[in-house]
Protein backbone atom coordinates (compact mmCIF):
# COMPACT_ATOMS: atom_id res chain seq x y z
CA UNK A 1 0.00 0.00 0.00
CA UNK A 2 0.89 3.47 -0.42
CA UNK A 3 2.11 5.43 2.45
CA UNK A 4 2.32 9.27 2.42
CA UNK A 5 3.99 9.48 5.91
CA UNK A 6 7.30 8.56 6.83
CA UNK A 7 7.08 7.09 10.46
CA UNK A 8 9.75 8.15 12.99
CA UNK A 9 11.56 5.83 14.88
CA UNK A 10 12.17 7.45 18.04
CA UNK A 11 16.19 6.71 19.84
CA UNK A 12 15.92 4.46 22.79
CA UNK A 13 18.40 4.13 25.60
CA UNK A 14 19.86 1.76 28.49
CA UNK A 15 18.08 2.98 31.13
CA UNK A 16 20.17 3.57 34.00
CA UNK A 17 18.55 1.75 36.63
CA UNK A 18 19.64 -1.34 35.01
CA UNK A 19 23.08 -0.23 35.91
CA UNK A 20 21.88 0.32 39.71
CA UNK A 21 19.67 -3.13 40.61
CA UNK A 22 19.83 -2.14 43.82
CA UNK A 23 18.51 1.20 44.07
CA UNK A 24 14.96 2.48 43.41
CA UNK A 25 14.62 6.08 42.34
CA UNK A 26 11.36 7.95 42.94
CA UNK A 27 9.81 10.20 40.41
CA UNK A 28 7.17 12.73 41.12
CA UNK A 29 4.70 11.33 38.45
CA UNK A 30 5.22 8.98 35.84
CA UNK A 31 3.16 9.26 33.15
CA UNK A 32 2.12 5.26 31.10
CA UNK A 33 1.42 5.69 27.70
CA UNK A 34 2.63 7.96 24.70
CA UNK A 35 -0.72 8.63 23.02
CA UNK A 36 -2.38 12.29 22.51
CA UNK A 37 -3.64 11.75 26.15
CA UNK A 38 -0.16 10.87 27.84
CA UNK A 39 1.63 13.16 25.90
CA UNK A 40 -0.66 15.99 26.39
CA UNK A 41 -0.84 15.61 30.33
CA UNK A 42 3.13 14.48 30.47
CA UNK A 43 3.66 18.67 28.66
CA UNK A 44 1.45 20.30 30.51
CA UNK A 45 2.72 19.10 34.11
CA UNK A 46 6.44 19.89 32.47
CA UNK A 47 5.37 23.13 31.62
CA UNK A 48 3.83 23.83 35.04
CA UNK A 49 7.50 23.14 36.84
CA UNK A 50 6.88 19.33 37.53
CA UNK A 51 9.22 16.82 36.69
CA UNK A 52 7.98 13.68 34.71
CA UNK A 53 9.21 10.89 33.44
CA UNK A 54 6.79 9.53 30.09
CA UNK A 55 7.30 5.69 29.29
CA UNK A 56 6.01 3.59 26.32
CA UNK A 57 6.50 0.44 25.03
CA UNK A 58 6.65 1.49 21.17
CA UNK A 59 9.38 3.69 19.49
CA UNK A 60 7.16 5.40 17.06
CA UNK A 61 3.54 7.26 16.55
CA UNK A 62 0.22 5.31 15.58
CA UNK A 63 -0.28 3.48 12.82
CA UNK A 64 -2.71 4.81 10.41
CA UNK A 65 -5.09 8.01 10.71
CA UNK A 66 -6.69 6.39 13.97
CA UNK A 67 -8.44 9.43 15.93
CA UNK A 68 -9.29 11.56 12.79
CA UNK A 69 -11.20 14.55 14.30
CA UNK A 70 -9.92 17.63 16.78
CA UNK A 71 -13.08 19.82 17.71
CA UNK A 72 -12.55 23.17 18.64
CA UNK A 73 -12.25 22.83 22.35
CA UNK A 74 -9.39 20.02 21.87
CA UNK A 75 -7.50 22.85 19.53
CA UNK A 76 -7.75 25.08 22.40
CA UNK A 77 -5.94 23.05 25.06
CA UNK A 78 -3.41 22.06 22.23
CA UNK A 79 -2.81 26.07 21.99
CA UNK A 80 -2.23 26.37 26.01
CA UNK A 81 0.29 23.55 26.06
CA UNK A 82 2.12 24.93 22.75
CA UNK A 83 0.89 22.81 19.65
CA UNK A 84 -2.20 24.09 18.73
CA UNK A 85 -0.92 25.89 15.30
CA UNK A 86 1.16 23.17 13.42
CA UNK A 87 -2.60 20.76 14.16
CA UNK A 88 -4.61 23.69 12.48
CA UNK A 89 -1.59 24.20 9.74
CA UNK A 90 -1.11 20.79 8.63
CA UNK A 91 -4.99 19.55 8.89
CA UNK A 92 -8.03 20.10 6.81
CA UNK A 93 -10.55 22.60 8.53
CA UNK A 94 -14.01 21.79 8.65
CA UNK A 95 -17.56 23.38 10.09
CA UNK A 96 -20.15 21.96 7.79
CA UNK A 97 -21.76 18.25 7.83
CA UNK A 98 -24.21 17.01 5.71
CA UNK A 99 -25.63 13.66 5.72
CA UNK A 100 -28.10 11.75 2.91
CA UNK A 101 -30.40 8.80 3.05
CA UNK A 102 -29.87 7.52 -0.18
CA UNK A 103 -28.70 10.15 -3.24
CA UNK A 104 -30.86 12.64 -0.89
CA UNK A 105 -29.45 15.75 1.40
CA UNK A 106 -31.84 15.09 4.59
CA UNK A 107 -29.92 16.93 7.32
CA UNK A 108 -27.08 19.41 7.29
CA UNK A 109 -25.15 21.10 10.15
CA UNK A 110 -22.87 23.67 11.03
CA UNK A 111 -20.52 23.71 13.86
CA UNK A 112 -19.43 26.70 14.00
CA UNK A 113 -22.32 29.51 12.86
CA UNK A 114 -20.94 32.47 14.51
CA UNK A 115 -17.90 34.55 13.58
CA UNK A 116 -15.06 35.30 15.87
CA UNK A 117 -13.42 32.30 17.12
CA UNK A 118 -9.82 31.82 17.07
CA UNK A 119 -10.19 28.43 16.16
CA UNK A 120 -12.51 26.28 13.89
CA UNK A 121 -15.35 23.79 14.77
CA UNK A 122 -12.87 20.98 13.52
CA UNK A 123 -9.67 20.03 12.22
CA UNK A 124 -9.16 16.72 10.45
CA UNK A 125 -5.30 15.14 10.65
CA UNK A 126 -4.05 12.32 10.59
CA UNK A 127 -3.56 11.06 14.58
CA UNK A 128 0.37 10.17 13.70
CA UNK A 129 0.80 13.72 12.91
CA UNK A 130 -0.52 15.03 16.43
CA UNK A 131 1.56 12.41 18.18
CA UNK A 132 4.46 13.83 15.91
CA UNK A 133 4.01 17.31 16.85
CA UNK A 134 3.27 16.63 20.91
CA UNK A 135 6.76 14.68 20.90
CA UNK A 136 8.72 17.16 19.26
CA UNK A 137 6.78 20.43 22.11
CA UNK A 138 7.74 16.88 24.65
CA UNK A 139 11.44 16.95 23.64
CA UNK A 140 11.51 20.86 24.37
CA UNK A 141 10.78 20.83 27.86
CA UNK A 142 14.01 19.81 29.90
CA UNK A 143 11.93 18.56 32.67
CA UNK A 144 10.06 16.20 30.87
CA UNK A 145 12.18 12.33 29.85
CA UNK A 146 10.29 10.29 27.39
CA UNK A 147 11.52 6.28 27.19
CA UNK A 148 10.94 4.68 24.39
CA UNK A 149 10.35 0.86 24.52
CA UNK A 150 9.69 0.72 28.01
CA UNK A 151 6.96 -1.21 29.16
CA UNK A 152 5.26 -1.00 32.22
CA UNK A 153 4.55 -5.02 33.32
CA UNK A 154 3.60 -4.14 37.10
CA UNK A 155 1.93 -2.02 39.20
CA UNK A 156 1.53 -2.02 43.23
CA UNK A 157 -0.09 0.66 44.96
CA UNK A 158 1.59 1.79 48.19
CA UNK A 159 0.50 4.42 50.99
CA UNK A 160 2.37 7.42 49.87
CA UNK A 161 3.40 6.40 46.57
CA UNK A 162 3.33 3.61 43.67
CA UNK A 163 5.89 0.41 42.66
CA UNK A 164 6.33 0.41 38.89
CA UNK A 165 8.08 -2.76 37.17
CA UNK A 166 9.79 -1.53 33.38
CA UNK A 167 10.82 -4.33 31.35
CA UNK A 168 13.36 -2.33 28.67
CA UNK A 169 15.19 -3.76 25.42
CA UNK A 170 18.16 -4.35 27.82
CA UNK A 171 16.61 -6.04 31.01
CA UNK A 172 14.24 -5.05 33.76
CA UNK A 173 13.95 -2.43 36.32
CA UNK A 174 11.88 -1.16 39.46
CA UNK A 175 10.69 2.92 39.82
CA UNK A 176 9.02 4.67 42.58
CA UNK A 177 6.02 7.70 41.82
CA UNK A 178 4.09 9.84 43.81
CA UNK A 179 1.56 9.44 40.94
CA UNK A 180 1.11 7.76 37.97
CA UNK A 181 -0.95 8.77 35.13
CA UNK A 182 -2.34 5.84 33.28
CA UNK A 183 -2.84 6.68 29.43
CA UNK A 184 -2.08 3.25 28.25
CA UNK A 185 -5.43 2.84 25.91
CA UNK A 186 -8.75 1.32 25.44
CA UNK A 187 -7.55 -2.29 26.66
CA UNK A 188 -5.28 -0.70 29.61
CA UNK A 189 -3.15 -3.66 30.97
CA UNK A 190 -2.81 -1.51 34.07
CA UNK A 191 -6.09 -1.16 34.69
CA UNK A 192 -6.18 -5.21 34.31
CA UNK A 193 -3.65 -5.65 36.64
CA UNK A 194 -5.09 -3.94 39.24
CA UNK A 195 -8.38 -5.74 38.59
CA UNK A 196 -10.54 -2.87 37.86
CA UNK A 197 -13.34 -3.16 36.03
CA UNK A 198 -15.18 -1.48 33.26
CA UNK A 199 -18.86 -1.17 32.33
CA UNK A 200 -20.87 -0.43 29.93
CA UNK A 201 -21.86 -2.02 25.92
CA UNK A 202 -20.15 -3.57 23.10
CA UNK A 203 -21.96 -2.94 19.50
CA UNK A 204 -22.30 -5.70 17.48
CA UNK A 205 -21.59 -4.41 14.26
CA UNK A 206 -18.30 -4.21 11.98
CA UNK A 207 -17.16 -0.82 10.21
CA UNK A 208 -14.63 -0.71 7.78
CA UNK A 209 -11.72 1.73 7.65
CA UNK A 210 -10.18 2.61 4.49
CA UNK A 211 -7.16 5.89 4.67
CA UNK A 212 -7.38 6.69 0.55
CA UNK A 213 -4.65 8.55 -1.38
CA UNK A 214 -6.48 10.52 -3.86
CA UNK A 215 -7.20 14.18 -5.96
CA UNK A 216 -10.60 14.76 -5.48
CA UNK A 217 -12.71 17.98 -5.65
CA UNK A 218 -15.31 17.31 -2.58
CA UNK A 219 -15.69 20.16 0.06
CA UNK A 220 -13.84 20.20 3.16
CA UNK A 221 -16.94 18.83 4.98
CA UNK A 222 -18.19 15.93 6.86
CA UNK A 223 -20.45 13.59 4.45
CA UNK A 224 -22.76 10.77 6.20
CA UNK A 225 -24.91 8.55 4.00
CA UNK A 226 -27.87 5.97 5.38
CA UNK A 227 -28.65 3.62 2.86
CA UNK A 228 -26.66 5.19 -0.70
CA UNK A 229 -26.78 3.06 -3.76
CA UNK A 230 -23.45 2.13 -3.71
CA UNK A 231 -23.68 0.32 -0.11
CA UNK A 232 -27.46 -0.88 -0.10
CA UNK A 233 -28.76 -0.91 3.76
CA UNK A 234 -25.89 0.08 5.00
CA UNK A 235 -24.15 3.72 5.99
CA UNK A 236 -20.98 5.05 4.81
CA UNK A 237 -18.68 8.06 5.79
CA UNK A 238 -16.36 10.56 4.17
CA UNK A 239 -13.71 12.69 5.52
CA UNK A 240 -10.74 14.35 4.08
CA UNK A 241 -7.39 14.27 5.75
CA UNK A 242 -3.94 15.96 5.18
CA UNK A 243 -2.23 14.42 2.30
CA UNK A 244 -4.66 14.15 -0.40
CA UNK A 245 -5.84 11.35 1.76
CA UNK A 246 -9.54 10.59 2.31
CA UNK A 247 -10.76 8.65 5.27
CA UNK A 248 -13.98 6.33 4.25
CA UNK A 249 -15.71 4.16 7.04
CA UNK A 250 -17.98 1.79 5.31
CA UNK A 251 -20.22 -0.13 7.55
CA UNK A 252 -19.99 -3.90 7.08
CA UNK A 253 -22.50 -5.61 9.63
CA UNK A 254 -22.03 -8.21 12.39
CA UNK A 255 -21.33 -11.23 10.49
CA UNK A 256 -18.44 -9.71 8.59
CA UNK A 257 -14.97 -11.53 8.67
CA UNK A 258 -12.64 -8.69 9.72
CA UNK A 259 -9.29 -10.44 8.01
CA UNK A 260 -11.15 -11.32 4.32
CA UNK A 261 -12.68 -7.64 4.83
CA UNK A 262 -9.30 -5.85 4.80
CA UNK A 263 -7.82 -7.41 1.68
CA UNK A 264 -7.54 -5.30 -1.16
CA UNK A 265 -9.20 -7.43 -3.82
CA UNK A 266 -12.25 -6.61 -1.17
CA UNK A 267 -11.94 -3.21 -0.33
CA UNK A 268 -11.39 -1.52 -3.88
CA UNK A 269 -14.87 -2.87 -5.31
CA UNK A 270 -16.16 -0.95 -2.20
CA UNK A 271 -14.58 2.13 -3.18
CA UNK A 272 -14.91 2.19 -6.85
CA UNK A 273 -18.61 1.55 -6.38
CA UNK A 274 -18.86 4.85 -4.46
CA UNK A 275 -16.35 6.86 -6.30
CA UNK A 276 -17.09 5.72 -9.56
CA UNK A 277 -14.70 4.05 -11.92
CA UNK A 278 -12.84 6.91 -13.49
CA UNK A 279 -11.54 8.10 -10.16
CA UNK A 280 -8.03 6.67 -9.51
CA UNK A 281 -6.86 5.81 -6.18
CA UNK A 282 -4.41 4.29 -4.00
CA UNK A 283 -5.14 2.28 -0.72
CA UNK A 284 -2.86 3.41 2.38
CA UNK A 285 -3.89 1.88 5.30
CA UNK A 286 -6.89 -0.46 6.03
CA UNK A 287 -8.94 -1.67 9.14
CA UNK A 288 -12.03 -3.07 10.68
CA UNK A 289 -12.99 -2.40 13.80
CA UNK A 290 -16.29 -2.62 16.41
CA UNK A 291 -16.59 -0.18 19.13
CA UNK A 292 -18.04 0.19 22.89
CA UNK A 293 -19.54 2.58 25.26
CA UNK A 294 -17.98 1.98 28.57
CA UNK A 295 -16.29 3.44 31.25
CA UNK A 296 -14.41 2.88 34.47
CA UNK A 297 -16.77 3.42 37.81
CA UNK A 298 -14.34 5.92 39.22
CA UNK A 299 -10.90 7.77 37.51
CA UNK A 300 -9.04 7.89 40.57
CA UNK A 301 -7.97 4.94 42.74
CA UNK A 302 -5.45 6.55 45.28
CA UNK A 303 -2.36 7.48 43.47
CA UNK A 304 -2.91 6.36 40.32
CA UNK A 305 -5.25 8.17 38.08
CA UNK A 306 -6.28 7.05 34.63
CA UNK A 307 -7.38 9.07 31.57
CA UNK A 308 -8.21 8.91 27.73
CA UNK A 309 -9.59 5.55 26.53
CA UNK A 310 -7.98 4.14 29.58
CA UNK A 311 -10.61 5.50 32.20
CA UNK A 312 -13.62 5.41 28.85
CA UNK A 313 -14.73 4.97 25.89
CA UNK A 314 -16.47 5.44 23.03
CA UNK A 315 -17.72 4.85 19.61
CA UNK A 316 -16.08 6.76 17.00
CA UNK A 317 -19.44 8.58 16.16
CA UNK A 318 -18.98 11.73 16.70
CA UNK A 319 -15.41 12.39 17.28
CA UNK A 320 -15.59 12.13 21.34
CA UNK A 321 -12.74 9.84 21.83
CA UNK A 322 -9.10 11.90 21.90
CA UNK A 323 -11.27 14.85 21.98
CA UNK A 324 -12.70 14.05 25.73
CA UNK A 325 -9.13 12.61 26.49
CA UNK A 326 -7.58 15.64 26.29
CA UNK A 327 -10.25 17.30 28.12
CA UNK A 328 -9.27 14.84 31.21
CA UNK A 329 -5.66 15.96 31.27
CA UNK A 330 -6.93 19.68 31.10
CA UNK A 331 -9.13 19.17 34.31
CA UNK A 332 -6.66 16.63 35.64
CA UNK A 333 -3.01 18.70 35.63
CA UNK A 334 -4.06 21.97 37.89
CA UNK A 335 -5.33 20.20 40.50
CA UNK A 336 -2.74 17.58 40.66
CA UNK A 337 -0.12 20.61 40.69
CA UNK A 338 -2.01 22.18 43.30
CA UNK A 339 -2.09 18.94 45.85
CA UNK A 340 1.88 18.18 45.16
CA UNK A 341 2.76 21.43 45.99
CA UNK A 342 0.15 21.36 49.11
CA UNK A 343 -1.63 24.22 48.05
CA UNK A 344 -4.72 22.00 48.25
CA UNK A 345 -6.19 18.91 49.92
CA UNK A 346 -5.99 15.45 47.75
CA UNK A 347 -9.67 15.71 47.94
CA UNK A 348 -9.16 18.12 44.78
CA UNK A 349 -8.58 15.26 42.73
CA UNK A 350 -11.27 13.42 43.75
CA UNK A 351 -13.72 16.39 41.67
CA UNK A 352 -11.14 15.55 38.69
CA UNK A 353 -12.84 12.17 38.82
CA UNK A 354 -16.57 13.22 39.29
CA UNK A 355 -15.93 16.22 37.08
CA UNK A 356 -14.72 13.80 33.96
CA UNK A 357 -16.77 11.19 34.86
CA UNK A 358 -20.18 13.12 34.70
CA UNK A 359 -18.15 14.47 31.38
CA UNK A 360 -17.96 10.61 30.14
CA UNK A 361 -21.67 9.55 30.72
CA UNK A 362 -22.51 12.85 29.03
CA UNK A 363 -20.43 11.71 25.68
CA UNK A 364 -21.91 7.68 26.43
CA UNK A 365 -25.09 8.59 25.55
CA UNK A 366 -24.70 10.91 22.87
CA UNK A 367 -22.61 8.32 21.45
CA UNK A 368 -25.24 5.82 22.67
CA UNK A 369 -27.81 7.14 20.91
CA UNK A 370 -25.59 7.81 17.64
CA UNK A 371 -25.20 4.27 17.34
CA UNK A 372 -28.79 2.91 17.76
CA UNK A 373 -29.91 5.24 15.31
CA UNK A 374 -26.68 4.50 12.51
CA UNK A 375 -26.98 0.81 13.64
CA UNK A 376 -30.79 -0.11 14.62
CA UNK A 377 -30.81 -3.67 16.45
CA UNK A 378 -34.46 -4.19 15.66
CA UNK A 379 -37.13 -4.03 12.66
CA UNK A 380 -39.10 -1.49 14.87
CA UNK A 381 -35.89 0.57 15.47
CA UNK A 382 -35.07 0.49 11.31
CA UNK A 383 -38.19 1.27 10.50
CA UNK A 384 -38.14 4.37 12.46
CA UNK A 385 -35.20 5.55 11.54
CA UNK A 386 -36.03 4.83 8.20
CA UNK A 387 -39.46 6.93 8.32
CA UNK A 388 -37.40 9.81 10.13
CA UNK A 389 -35.02 10.22 7.59
CA UNK A 390 -37.89 9.61 4.35
CA UNK A 391 -39.86 12.70 6.09
CA UNK A 392 -36.62 14.87 6.93
CA UNK A 393 -36.39 15.35 3.02
CA UNK A 394 -39.31 17.50 3.11
CA UNK A 395 -40.04 18.78 6.89
CA UNK A 396 -37.51 20.41 9.08
CA UNK A 397 -39.03 19.20 12.20
CA UNK A 398 -37.42 15.57 11.64
CA UNK A 399 -34.22 16.62 10.42
CA UNK A 400 -33.48 17.40 14.30
CA UNK A 401 -34.03 13.33 14.83
CA UNK A 402 -31.78 12.70 12.34
CA UNK A 403 -28.65 11.32 14.26
CA UNK A 404 -25.53 10.58 11.97
CA UNK A 405 -22.87 11.48 15.26
CA UNK A 406 -23.66 14.22 17.80
CA UNK A 407 -19.65 15.97 17.72
CA UNK A 408 -18.01 16.46 20.42
CA UNK A 409 -18.63 19.40 22.45
CA UNK A 410 -16.42 20.35 26.04
CA UNK A 411 -18.88 19.25 29.16
CA UNK A 412 -20.41 22.07 31.06
CA UNK A 413 -19.86 21.07 34.79
CA UNK A 414 -23.03 22.52 36.27
CA UNK A 415 -23.29 20.08 38.89
CA UNK A 416 -19.37 20.52 40.65
CA UNK A 417 -18.91 21.06 43.71
CA UNK A 418 -16.20 23.59 42.98
CA UNK A 419 -18.51 25.69 41.35
CA UNK A 420 -19.77 28.82 43.01
CA UNK A 421 -23.31 29.29 42.38
CA UNK A 422 -24.54 32.77 40.64
CA UNK A 423 -25.95 35.20 43.37
CA UNK A 424 -26.49 37.85 40.15
CA UNK A 425 -28.57 37.39 37.65
CA UNK A 426 -27.58 36.96 34.37
CA UNK A 427 -28.33 35.39 30.71
CA UNK A 428 -26.29 33.35 28.20
CA UNK A 429 -24.64 29.83 28.38
CA UNK A 430 -21.20 31.16 30.14
CA UNK A 431 -22.17 30.12 33.78
CA UNK A 432 -20.03 28.68 36.97
CA UNK A 433 -18.63 25.81 35.05
CA UNK A 434 -19.09 26.53 31.85
CA UNK A 435 -15.71 26.26 29.25
CA UNK A 436 -14.53 30.32 28.69
CA UNK A 437 -15.97 31.39 25.03
CA UNK A 438 -12.63 32.71 22.87
CA UNK A 439 -13.37 36.80 21.52
CA UNK A 440 -10.80 38.65 19.31
CA UNK A 441 -9.40 41.12 21.28
CA UNK A 442 -6.37 43.57 21.38
CA UNK A 443 -3.38 43.32 23.37
CA UNK A 444 -1.02 46.34 23.34
CA UNK A 445 -1.73 47.41 20.13
CA UNK A 446 -2.08 44.05 18.46
CA UNK A 447 -4.93 41.82 17.42
CA UNK A 448 -4.82 39.04 19.91
CA UNK A 449 -7.23 36.44 21.05
CA UNK A 450 -9.22 35.95 24.78
CA UNK A 451 -8.51 32.90 25.82
CA UNK A 452 -5.09 33.15 25.11
CA UNK A 453 -4.31 35.49 27.75
CA UNK A 454 -6.28 32.64 30.34
CA UNK A 455 -5.08 29.25 31.53
CA UNK A 456 -2.49 27.48 33.27
CA UNK A 457 -3.65 29.62 36.66
CA UNK A 458 -6.61 31.42 38.18
CA UNK A 459 -7.66 34.24 36.34
CA UNK A 460 -9.49 37.05 37.81
CA UNK A 461 -11.30 38.21 34.58
CA UNK A 462 -12.72 42.28 35.25
CA UNK A 463 -14.39 44.12 32.86
CA UNK A 464 -13.82 48.00 32.95
CA UNK A 465 -15.22 50.50 30.97
CA UNK A 466 -11.69 52.29 30.76
CA UNK A 467 -8.36 51.57 33.16
CA UNK A 468 -8.67 55.18 34.36
CA UNK A 469 -11.99 53.75 36.46
CA UNK A 470 -10.07 51.40 38.51
CA UNK A 471 -10.34 52.49 42.10
CA UNK A 472 -7.93 52.54 44.83
CA UNK A 473 -9.40 49.50 46.77
CA UNK A 474 -9.77 47.58 43.10
CA UNK A 475 -5.65 47.90 42.73
CA UNK A 476 -5.51 46.55 46.26
CA UNK A 477 -7.73 43.42 45.45
CA UNK A 478 -5.76 42.85 42.44
CA UNK A 479 -2.07 42.89 44.27
CA UNK A 480 -3.14 41.12 46.89
CA UNK A 481 -4.89 38.26 44.78
CA UNK A 482 -1.64 37.82 42.93
CA UNK A 483 0.57 37.74 46.06
CA UNK A 484 -1.67 34.99 47.70
CA UNK A 485 -0.86 31.45 48.73
CA UNK A 486 -2.60 30.24 45.45
CA UNK A 487 -1.81 33.38 42.97
CA UNK A 488 -4.63 34.63 40.61
CA UNK A 489 -3.67 36.61 37.89
CA UNK A 490 -6.17 39.32 37.14
CA UNK A 491 -6.89 40.20 33.15
CA UNK A 492 -8.81 43.65 32.81
CA UNK A 493 -10.97 43.82 29.97
CA UNK A 494 -11.68 47.03 28.97
CA UNK A 495 -13.83 49.54 26.16
CA UNK A 496 -10.23 51.68 25.15
CA UNK A 497 -6.74 51.32 25.89
CA UNK A 498 -4.44 52.34 28.27
CA UNK A 499 -2.03 50.81 31.40
CA UNK A 500 -2.70 47.98 33.42
CA UNK A 501 -2.66 48.22 37.38
CA UNK A 502 0.40 46.31 38.94
CA UNK A 503 -0.06 42.15 38.86
CA UNK A 504 -2.40 42.72 35.92
CA UNK A 505 -2.51 42.76 32.37
CA UNK A 506 -4.69 44.26 29.90
CA UNK A 507 -6.90 43.25 26.56
CA UNK A 508 -9.13 45.82 24.82
CA UNK A 509 -12.67 44.33 23.97
CA UNK A 510 -12.67 46.43 20.79
CA UNK A 511 -15.76 44.85 19.08
CA UNK A 512 -17.72 43.93 22.43
CA UNK A 513 -17.78 40.54 21.56
CA UNK A 514 -16.30 39.58 24.98
CA UNK A 515 -18.52 40.85 26.80
CA UNK A 516 -21.76 40.27 24.99
CA UNK A 517 -20.48 36.51 25.43
CA UNK A 518 -20.19 36.86 28.70
CA UNK A 519 -23.00 39.33 29.31
CA UNK A 520 -20.35 41.53 31.49
CA UNK A 521 -20.70 45.66 32.04
CA UNK A 522 -18.26 47.51 33.43
CA UNK A 523 -17.53 45.71 37.15
CA UNK A 524 -18.39 42.51 35.65
CA UNK A 525 -15.86 39.59 36.99
CA UNK A 526 -15.42 36.32 36.36
CA UNK A 527 -13.00 34.05 38.02
CA UNK A 528 -11.52 31.24 35.72
CA UNK A 529 -9.86 27.92 36.75
CA UNK A 530 -6.56 27.27 35.21
CA UNK A 531 -8.32 24.66 32.52
CA UNK A 532 -10.53 28.44 31.52
CA UNK A 533 -13.92 26.88 33.01
CA UNK A 534 -15.45 29.60 35.37
CA UNK A 535 -15.57 28.86 39.07
CA UNK A 536 -18.05 31.92 39.72
CA UNK A 537 -18.92 35.12 38.26
CA UNK A 538 -20.22 38.74 40.22
CA UNK A 539 -22.03 41.83 39.11
CA UNK A 540 -19.12 43.78 41.20
CA UNK A 541 -15.91 43.37 42.33
CA UNK A 542 -15.75 41.86 46.05
CA UNK A 543 -12.21 40.34 47.13
CA UNK A 544 -13.69 38.30 49.84
CA UNK A 545 -16.23 36.45 47.43
CA UNK A 546 -13.20 35.81 45.05
CA UNK A 547 -11.26 34.70 47.97
CA UNK A 548 -14.29 32.55 49.05
CA UNK A 549 -14.87 31.08 45.33
CA UNK A 550 -11.06 30.27 45.50
CA UNK A 551 -11.31 28.35 48.49
CA UNK A 552 -14.00 26.48 47.31
CA UNK A 553 -12.61 25.76 43.67
CA UNK A 554 -9.67 24.34 45.03
CA UNK A 555 -11.47 22.29 48.24
CA UNK A 556 -9.85 24.55 50.87
CA UNK A 557 -13.18 25.98 51.91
Amino acid sequence: MLSTYTYPRYAHHRPAEIERPGEVPRHPVIVVGAGPVGLAAAIDLAMQGTRVLLLDDDDTVSVGSRGLCYAKRALEILDRIGCGDPVVDKGVTWNVGRTFYGNDEVFRFNLLPEADHHRPGMVNLQQYYLEEYLVKRASELPNLELRWKNKVVGVTPAGDGVRIEVEATEGRYSLDADWVIVADGARSPIRRQLGLDIEGKVFQDRFLIADVVMKADFPAERWFWFDPPFHPGQSVLLHREADNVWRIDFQLGWDADPEAEKQPERVIPRIRAMLGPEREFELEWVSVYTFQCRRMQRFRHGRVLFVGDAAHQVSPFGARGANSGLQDTDNLVWKLKLVMDGKAPDTLLDSYSDERVFAADENLLNSTRSTDFITPKSQVSRDFRNAVLTLAREHAFARSLVNSGRLSVPAHLTGSALNTPDADPFQGTLHPGAPLADAPVRHQGQDAWLLAHTGHRFTLMLFVAGPADIDAATRETIRSLADAAIPVRSLIVSQVDGDAPAGASLVVDHQGVAAKRLDARPGTAYLLRPDQHVAARWRRLDAAAVRAALARATCNA
